[in-house]
C-alpha cells in the first residue's frame, strides 16, 4: 500500500485520496472499442516489445528488449526488422542483469532514437538512421543506470532519460554528448525497501511544457515543470494508486493520460484530478502493458509478457472513442 506523508489538513487528505481513488469511465469521457492483437510476438526470442515510436502512416516502431531489436509493424501487422543493438559480453544491467532496448523516440527527420542499458560503456543513447541499419551510441550514460523511458525536445535540442535504477531524469544533447542530472529527489527513485523488482522513474513524455515521469514502485504519475532556463522545477505528483505503472500517453491537449499497468495488464484512463479507471485488461489481449502511443483515433500498446506466467508479447490496436466535449 501506497504510505501517505502526516498531513496538515482535512482538505489536504481529501486532494490526496483523491489522486488515489480508482473509479468507473462516465459517458462524457473518451473510452476504448475494438481492442485486437494485431502483431504477435515470440518471447522465447526475446521479442518483449517494450516501447513504442510511430510514424506519420501510423506504423509503429518497436523495441525488442531481450532480442535488442528494433522493428516496424504496420497497421495490418506486417513486421520488418530495422536494426539490432551490439551484444555485449557479460552485461550487468541492474535490475535486469541483461542487456536490453527500452525507450525509443522519433525525430521529425524519421531518425530513431533508443535507450540501450547494459551495465557496461555500451548503456545510453543510439541513433537509428529513418530506414533502419547499423545503430550508433551518441550518448554513454553511467553503468549503473538503468536507462528506460526516452523523450526528446527537438525546440530545446535535447533528450530526457528515465533512470529507473538510480531513480534520475537525466538530460542528453540531441547531437549526443555528456549527460547532465537534470531533475532528482525521492519522488523518482524506487522504494528502497521494495522486495524484489525495484524500479523508480519509468516512462516519460513530454506535455504541455513540462516533463511528465512515471514511478513504478511509487505508483505515481508526475509532472516537472521546464523553466524559462531550460531547467527542472518542483517535482509535482499528479495521480497516484497506479499499480505497477509503466509507460503513458496523453490522448489531447489537456492532461488527460492513457496508462500501462504491467502486472495488473490493464491500461487505466487517467483524468487530470489524478482519479483513474481501467480502460483494457487482459481479455482484451494484455500481457504485462508496457507502452501505449495514441494516433489519431487509434490507440497501440505492447505487452511484453515479462513475468508470465503465461506468454502472450503482441502489439495491440484499438479505437479511441471521444467522449462528449472532448477534442
Amino acid at each position: 500500500m501506497l504510505r501517505l506523508p502526516r498531513l496538515a489538513t482535512t482538505a489536504t487528505l481529501a486532494a490526496a485520496l483523491t489522486l488515489l481513488a480508482p473509479s468507473t469511465a462516465s459517458a462524457d469521457e473518451p473510452t476504448l472499442s475494438d481492442p485486437r492483437v494485431v502483431a504477435p510476438f515470440h518471447f522465447d526470442t526475446g521479442e518483449a516489445p517494450e516501447n513504442i515510436a510511430l510514424e506519420p502512416d501510423g506504423s509503429a516502431n518497436l523495441t525488442l528488449a531481450y532480442a535488442r531489436q528494433v522493428v516496424r509493424v504496420d497497421k495490418h501487422g506486417s513486421s520488418r526488422l530495422l536494426s539490432v543493438l551490439p551484444a555485449v559480453a557479460n552485461p550487468q544491467t541492474p535490475v535486469f542483469g541483461l542487456a536490453l532496448v527500452m525507450g525509443i523516440v522519433r525525430a521529425h527527420d524519421g531518425t530513431l532514437y533508443v535507450t540501450y542499458a547494459t551495465g557496461t560503456s555500451a548503456t545510453g543513447i543510439w541513433r537509428i538512421g529513418p530506414h533502419g541499419g547499423t545503430p550508433v551510441q551518441i550518448a554513454q550514460l553511467p553503468t549503473d543506470t538503468l536507462p528506460n523511458g526516452l523523450a526528446l525536445d527537438e525546440q530545446r535540442g535535447v533528450f530526457y532519460v528515465a533512470d529507473t535504477a538510480r531513480g534520475i531524469v537525466w538530460r542528453v544533447p540531441q547531437k549526443g554528448g555528456s549527460p547532465t542530472a537534470w531533475a532528482a529527489g525521492t519522488a523518482l527513485q524506487p522504494l528502497p525497501e521494495f522486495d524484489g523488482y525495484q524500479a523508480g522513474a519509468n516512462g516519460i513524455k513530454l506535455h504541455n511544457g513540462a516533463v511528465w515521469v512515471s514511478n513504478t514502485d511509487r505508483r505515481t504519475l508526475l509532472r516537472i515543470p521546464v523553466l524559462r532556463n531550460g531547467g527542472a522545477g518542483a517535482i509535482q505528483t499528479k495521480a497516484a494508486g497506479l499499480d505497477w505503472i509503466d509507460d503513458f500517453a496523453f490522448i489531447g491537449k489537456d492532461d488527460t493520460v492513457l496508462a500501462t499497468l504491467g502486472m495488473d495488464n490493464a491500461v487505466t484512463l487517467v483524468r487530470p484530478n489524478g482519479t483513474h479507471a481501467i480502460v483494457l485488461t487482459a481479455p482484451d489481449g494484455l500481457s504485462n502493458p508496457t507502452a501505449v502511443a495514441v494516433h489519431d483515433k487509434n490507440v497501440y500498446v505492447t505487452s511484453s509478457s515479462y513475468f508470465g506466467p503465461v506468454t502472450n508479447p503482441n502489439l495491440l490496436l484499438a479505437h479511441l472513442d471521444q467522449g462528449q466535449g472532448q477534442g
